[in-house]
């Protein structure tokens, strides 16, 4: 009898620290588990950053006085583009996409030969400096990641275009004095739009392929081309534009997979401007109520 119940209580006894050895199991696995969430739940607040270094980019803003004057920005003060109270409704982190957000709306302040409104970046080969730019014998390249964010509607149900790359020419002093023209600023040599979700391209021609090294200055020398579309819709999807210039020749590319070469006679004959790159939001509207915001999530350019 008393050996019995030595049997019983051993049996108690083991059955009981079995129990709590599967209870501290499954309070282990319980425990690990939610460090396992709560690891995740971390890896999930990770804030990223758009590769764009600033220190060689102006920009404009719709802020300012009015047409010619409105607001631009140089470095370093656009390093400090988070925290300066001008530039926060126009120029933001997506720190969820790691983007740099342009966002414009038509106002009363432009740049002085245009009537729209712009949040976009100037390149500035020298840094605080318009007045150091460069050639196409000199070359340059141009790589942007970028993705159309909200955009408005016109009327008509279609988006509205944006400007979200360009080449701009630029007189030098004395081609400006020589020619008499009050400012130094001259056509761009290629504007890329968004427009209706798609990548479109334009740049300039001669209206006269004989024209003098003097009256080629002059912007009423030259016209737009038609404009070509690449046959990619690149929605409100990321997409990789490329620019890559050379002496009478220029490359635009989407995607690294369509490309336009330009190589004609305009093009061998534009080398006798300065250039600079733009990048950003410069939206191709007046109406009432629009709005656009454009993303880029990497920019970068060599010479």
């Amino acid at each position: 009898m008393r050996h019995l119940r030595k049997e019983t209580v051993s049996f108690i006894l083991i059955t009981l620290l079995s129990v709590n050895a599967i209870c501290q199991e499954k309070t282990n696995s319980v425990a690990d588990s939610d460090v396992k969430v709560e690891k995740r739940k971390k890896k999930k607040k990770k804030y990223r950053l758009p590769k764009v270094d600033l220190r060689h980019w102006s920009v404009t803003i719709p802020e300012g006085n009015g047409k010619g004057k409105a607001l631009t920005v140089q470095p370093p003060a656009i390093l400090d583009y988070a925290t300066n109270e001008s530039l926060t409704p126009y120029m933001y982190n997506d720190s969820v996409a790691g983007a740099l957000v342009f966002h414009a709306y038509p106002s009363n302040s432009t740049t002085a030969n245009t009537k729209y409104s712009r949040s976009e970046l100037r390149e500035q080969m020298v840094s605080g400096d318009n007045n150091t730019n460069w050639t196409f014998a000199q070359g340059g390249r141009l790589k942007a990641k970028m993705a159309m964010g909200e955009v408005s509607k016109a009327k008509d149900g279609k988006y509205h275009k944006v400007i979200i790359a360009q080449i701009h020419g630029r007189l030098t002093n004395e081609q400006r004095e020589l020619i008499g023209q009050k400012d130094n600023n001259a056509p761009p040599i290629l504007k890329i739009y968004w427009q209706d979700g798609k990548i479109r391209v334009k740049t300039k021609v001669l209206k006269y392929a004989d024209v003098d090294q003097v009256g080629i200055l002059h912007k009423e020398a030259w016209g737009d081309d038609k404009g070509r579309t690449f046959e990619e819709e690149v929605g409100f999807r990321k997409f990789l534009i490329g620019v890559n210039v050379t002496d009478g020749k220029m490359v635009v590319s989407l995607n690294k997979n369509e490309f336009f070469v330009y190589d004609d006679i305009s093009i061998r004959k534009w080398g006798i401007f300065e250039n600079y790159f733009k990048a950003g939001n410069y939206l191709q509207t007046r109406d009432e109520g629009a709005f656009a915001k454009v993303k880029i999530y990497e920019l970068d350019v060599e010479h």
